[in-house]
């Protein structure tokens, strides 16, 4: 799949003959008949637009483009990436249904099937995504979703899509991937996911300005999404805002030049690190446990993605090198991923620590790890000169 081309080849005109589409800064559109308003709440009238927590042409301009991209008939943006997460599970779960989901993904994911979902009668079993029996042997009757991240949050352990696949069509049930590392890197529609999720806050928007999601899939998923009487998108009202859908849109167009990018400094760090000695962990890696899943599922000009952790050993080891990186202007001490700066953090503490510390440690989520999502950087080597100083100061090197 090509799928920079599939965004590239999507043209679209302004009013008034602009090079961008322009902004529906309305939250309620008119109609010239009763009939056709009606029509509209019955969802019998394409084209015609309702009210902004339904739809705009901004976001349906942008979920064009990110379906495009994914390779599904269409797809639906929300406000958040939670918001596009908690809708698509809601919408394919009813109470008493059951999900098997990976035990690593992020923390905010894991908050809302353990403690939420449970108020809805909804249950969840966490399980080792790369150990596919266990997977298989957790489904039951009640199974309803398969869920997980191609690349997961944040031990980077790497999805075996295509066989996940087979085990969600043989028991009948939809495979959910959160594609939010691996924008363009993989494309999970085209491996045998059923639906795609993205948190467009992170790699595809890149500017840390805004936050965003999306859910991909079947044309019959996204009306039932938008439904005005059932519908978890439309009802639990996590609508994107028609400004935000069109910068992202903007931001969208140079996303196979920042992944590129993003994935080139990161494997030159990755190498670098575990040269000097450092745990490292990164699916370019000959090292990484699927480094080869890795290399069969991806589109392979985008490269492994900019994701990466190190292991320093303790949390006041991390923080100390984390301080001074950012001291050093090397990057931002930041949750979140995908800026032109290099972020880093430990996530044991910040976008993990929804998870017990107990669940932490049977994970592998240690309190040394410190993950990276690398920048833009130019000179990768000059970068990496001053965090290896940086490492030595501290007593990492």
């Amino acid at each position: 799949m090509k799928p920079a081309d599939s965004i590239q080849d999507l043209q679209y005109f302004g009013e008034f003959g602009g090079v961008n589409p322009s902004i529906s800064d309305s939250s309620t559109y008119t109609f010239l008949s009763a009939k056709t308003m009606f029509d509209t709440f019955e969802g019998n009238a394409d084209g015609c637009y309702l009210y902004s927590r339904h739809s705009s042409p901004s976001n349906l301009y942008l979920g064009e483009a990110l379906a495009a991209m994914e390779g599904t008939e269409t797809s639906n943006v929300s406000a958040s990436g939670m918001g596009a997460i908690t809708a698509v599970l809601m919408q394919l779960c009813n109470a008493g249904n059951h999900v098997v989901s990976s035990r690593t993904i992020y923390g905010g994911t894991y908050a809302f099937l353990k403690n939420f979902a449970p108020k809805f009668g909804i249950s969840t079993s966490f399980i080792d995504i790369t150990n596919l029996e266990a997977v298989e042997n957790s489904i039951t009757e009640k199974t309803t979703v398969l869920y997980c991240e191609s690349v997961s949050n944040p031990l980077l352990e790497v999805a075996d899509i295509r066989a996940l696949a087979k085990i969600a069509k043989k028991h009948n049930i939809q495979l959910v991937i959160d594609n939010t590392f691996s924008p363009l890197s993989i494309s999970p529609k085209i491996l045998g996911a059923d639906i795609v999720i993205h948190s467009l806050t992170k790699f595809i928007n890149g500017s840390s300005d805004t936050i965003g999601g999306v859910v991909c899939g079947r044309q019959e998923l996204i009306d039932q999404l938008r439904n005005v009487n059932d519908g978890a998108a439309m009802l639990l009202g996590a609508s994107m805002d028609s400004l935000r859908a069109s910068s992202i849109l903007k931001n969208l167009r140079t996303l196979h030049i920042r992944m590129k990018q993003h994935s080139h400094n990161a494997m030159y760090l990755a190498e670098k690190f575990e040269y000097e000695g450092i745990k490292t962990v990164y699916p370019g890696l000959k090292s990484h446990p699927s480094h080869n899943i890795f290399k069969q599922q991806m589109n392979k000009e985008y490269g492994f993605g900019g994701m990466l952790t190190i292991d320093v050993g303790t949390l006041e080891k991390a923080n100390e090198l984390m301080e001074l990186m950012q001291k050093e202007n090397l990057g931002y001490l930041a949750v979140s991923l995908g800026f032109y700066k290099t972020l880093f953090s430990a996530p044991g503490s910040s976008t993990s620590s929804e998870i017990p510390e107990d669940e932490q440690k049977e994970m592998g989520l240690s309190e040394g790890l410190i993950r990276f999502s690398v920048g833009l950087d130019n000179d990768i080597e000059r970068t990496y000169q001053s965090m290896k100083k940086c490492m030595k100061s501290v007593g990492v090197l």
